[in-house]
Formats: C-alpha cells, structure tokens, sequence
C-alpha cells in the first residue's frame, strides 16, 4: 500500500486532497516536524530533504507535493489537464512561486524573533505574496478552474496554499482576491477536502512552538551563515 509521510501543513494537505479525491488506498504516517522526525535516517532515505510530504508507493519514492501530484496524475490519469502546456506552466508558478513566497510570509509576520528588525524582509514576502495571488485572481476571472473545463491537480496545488491567505496576508486578504476565493470555497465544500484536512487530527503532533520546535523547524537561527 502507498504510503504517505505527511503532517497538518499546506503541502501535505493538497496531497491528501488528491488521495481522498481519487480514492487511493493509503497508509498515512504522522512526520512530526516540530519534534525533529524529519530528520531521522529512516526518513532523511525517503525525503534527503527533510521536508513533508513524500510517498512511497511499492518502492518509488517521490517527495515534493507538486511532484507528487503529477506522479499520482498520470498514474492514474486522474485530475490531468489535457493542455499540458498550461498545467505545467500554472503548476510550476504555485511551486516556485505560490507555495516559497507563502512560507516566507508566514514566517516572518508569525514566527520571526520579535526582538530583530525584520520589516524589509517583512515587505518583501507579503508583497510578493500579494502580488501572486494577484495574477492568480486575474487569471481565474471568468474561469472556473485553474486550466481548462475541469478541476485538476493545478487547482489541488493552489487549494493547499490558497485556504490560507487570511493567515499569511490579514483577515481582510480574501476581499482582495475574489476569484481565488470562490475557488477556495468551492474545494473546501468538496467531502474529499474535508477528510483531507482531517487527516491530522487522527494523530497527535506538537502543538507547541517552544524552544524544541523552532530548533527543529528554524535551524537558521542556530546557524551563523554570514
């Protein structure tokens, strides 16, 4: 059985938004990242980038959540975009732009030390954030779905980041990106999104962001690069 390393956060939850909506059989297994579990050997062989998700199906190891959703797409040509041109195209903007961009908004408004100055880094991220949800609401105008007639992996993809955007952008950000909104909103109705965001309470991982979690989860702040 496929199994699936993962914890509560947006990429993982747009891969278990794929299983739950394809119907795959999958063995869930709790990576607690703010224990340190992602840097256990075992887990170091399936993802050398301590990083959540990965799957192991049969023995193909494939780690990346968009990566991973592509594997599971043309596995089982589920959730594929015929044009794909234009799926590779909007999959790779959330990869290298939706999904780093988000992050690096969430860390330094939520957890950057309070004690440093951080506001051009601050500015940066949420502009840039800001500024790809933008062209993300621009290309939805008039569209139901990210490419073509029909929801796919490209819409998944976005979903995992986009439910997000009150916490990385303020409680008002939605009002500035409607279409992004609606499908959002349209996802999160679907059952397989709710069993996907459910997936985590199955299982107990750290709550707290003490001092072992950001040890765990900030290794920079531990480490003099310059």
């Amino acid at each position: 059985m496929l199994k699936f390393y993962f914890n509560g956060s947006p990429n993982p939850t747009k891969v278990a938004l794929f299983l739950e909506e394809a119907g795959l059989a999958y063995e869930p297994v709790k990576i607690d990242t703010r224990k340190g579990e992602q840097f256990t050997p075992d887990y170091l062989k399936i993802n050398p980038n301590a990083k959540v998700p990965a799957i192991d199906d049969g023995g193909t190891i494939v780690f990346d959540s968009n990566a991973i959703l592509l594997y599971l797409a043309e596995k089982t040509g589920k959730f594929l975009p015929q044009n794909r041109a234009e799926l590779l195209s909007w999959l790779m903007f959330v990869a290298t732009g939706v999904g780093p961009y988000s992050g690096q908004a969430v860390h330094f408004k939520h957890f950057a030390p309070k004690d440093q100055n951080h506001d051009y880094a601050h500015n940066r991220y949420q502009y840039e954030t800001d500024r790809h949800y933008k062209i993300l609401d621009a290309h939805l105008e008039g569209r139901r779905y990210m490419v073509g007639d029909a929801y796919s992996i490209v819409d998944m993809a976005l979903w995992g980041w986009a439910r997000m955007v009150p916490f990385k952008l303020g409680d008002d950000a939605f009002a500035h990106y409607p279409n992004v909104k609606r499908l959002v909103d349209e996802i999160s109705a679907r059952p397989a999104a709710a069993r996907a965001i459910a997936l985590k309470d199955k299982f107990t991982f750290k709550a707290e962001m003490d001092d072992e979690a950001r040890a765990n989860m900030f290794k920079h702040m531990t480490t003099k690069m310059a």
